[in-house]
């Protein structure tokens, strides 16, 4: 079987669309293109794949409506254009699907929402339940009260987390480039489409371009995140073209077009897909040679004893990252002490807990089951 025939046996997708592209570089929503593609999402949803969208452009047609010529950079006017630009946004979605007779639902959504866990399965079931109603979900990031602290940074990054959390087989990000190439084709005319890859090949990192255009906050190297971010839970990632004709059908028919990112590791479990899906970790444990060839290599619980240094101001159950004595980060996970009291027990055995803390929570400071490796 041909790796492009997973697009059309996907039973779930999530299609992520780009500001530029979805606003025609800044001019306004492009109802044209918005009808093409509805179109083509609508006769996916008939062949039987359930679609959640994940849509920029909110900001992008706030400014529009505003008349502002430049993306703002102070946060209240961020959010303010986010306020006006997702009226137009989701109308012109649903209007577009309404002559299908689909139903669509907002769902805005801040990283707080995805880390904390009954959040997290409360927006899932949700999800779950539009689409068993035959509703199409459209999902953005709530621009309007997000800050830094809790901002997913970019949708490609957010439509990686929504494709774990409805366990999607598959992401597509269309975007105004016509894929990933080996080098910025804006500046290199003979730069080569890259037709399909392993996601996790470090090779790629080299290819990849930092910075979006202006109006987005991402690019090829956040797609590239995203595409391993989706691996995680077995999804395959497509980078194509939005401007392209009948994109997301040639898509599904297994025809070539856009860039192909393959998982190659099998779907982890549900609660490990949460895990995996935290951008933000609120300190850092440096683990020993040892303690890293037990949690990487065995898969066990990390114990006090392996920590060499405790860094970060964290609580009893927030997500803390796990590196080794060079710096690289091996692990991630929910800490079951604080970082005081993490820093009284690093380096001990198990058994002096008690006379070290006058109480044992637990003998692990992180436990494999709530521990993901990276």
């Amino acid at each position: 079987m041909s790796e492009r025939q997973r697009i059309r046996q996907a039973r779930r997708l999530v299609v992520k669309f780009g500001s530029a592209l979805l606003t025609d570089d800044g001019r306004g929503l492009d109802a044209r293109r918005l009808t093409d593609w509805v179109d083509q999402l609508s006769a996916l949803r008939a062949n039987g794949t359930d679609i959640v969208l994940v849509s920029s452009g909110a900001v992008a047609e706030g400014m529009t409506r505003l008349g502002w010529k430049t993306r703002p950079t102070l946060e209240h006017e961020l959010q303010a254009a986010a306020a006006v630009g997702q009226m137009g946004l989701v109308q012109a979605w649903e209007e577009q699907f309404r002559r299908h007779g689909t139903h669509t639902a907002l769902i805005l959504l801040t990283h707080d929402d995805l880390s904390d866990r009954k959040r997290y399965l409360n927006a899932r079931s949700t999800l779950r339940s539009l689409m068993d109603l035959g509703v199409v979900p459209i999902v953005n990031e709530n621009d309007t009260v997000v800050t830094d602290e809790i901002r997913f940074g970019d949708n490609d990054t957010l439509g990686a987390l929504v494709a774990n959390l409805v366990e999607a087989d598959g992401l597509i990000l269309l975007t105004d480039q016509d894929g990933l190439y080996d080098s910025d084709p804006r500046n290199n005319p003979n730069a080569c489409l890259i037709d399909e890859a392993m996601a996790t090949d470090p090779a790629l990192d080299a290819m990849v371009a930092g910075k979006g255009g202006l109006l987005g906050r991402g690019g090829m190297l956040t797609k590239l995140r995203a595409a391993r971010l989706a691996a995680r839970s077995g999804a395959f990632t497509l980078i194509a073209g939005g401007r392209v004709p009948s994109v997301l059908s040639s898509a599904w028919e297994g025809q070539a077009g856009g860039t192909l990112l393959l998982p190659d590791q099998t779907r982890i479990g549900a609660r490990k897909q949460w895990l995996a899906g935290h951008l933000q970790t609120r300190g850092r444990l440096t683990l020993d040679p040892g303690a890293v060839k037990v949690v990487c290599g065995q898969g066990r619980s990390l114990l006090p004893v392996g920590v060499r240094e405790v860094s970060g101001n964290f609580r009893r159950g927030e997500m803390v990252s796990c590196i080794d004595t060079e710096g690289r980060e091996v692990a991630r996970g929910l800490v079951n002490y604080g970082a005081d009291e993490a820093r009284l027990i690093m380096g001990q055995p198990s058994e002096r807990i008690q006379g070290l803390l006058g109480y044992v929570s637990d003998v692990e400071l992180i436990h494999r089951d709530n521990m993901v490796l990276v």
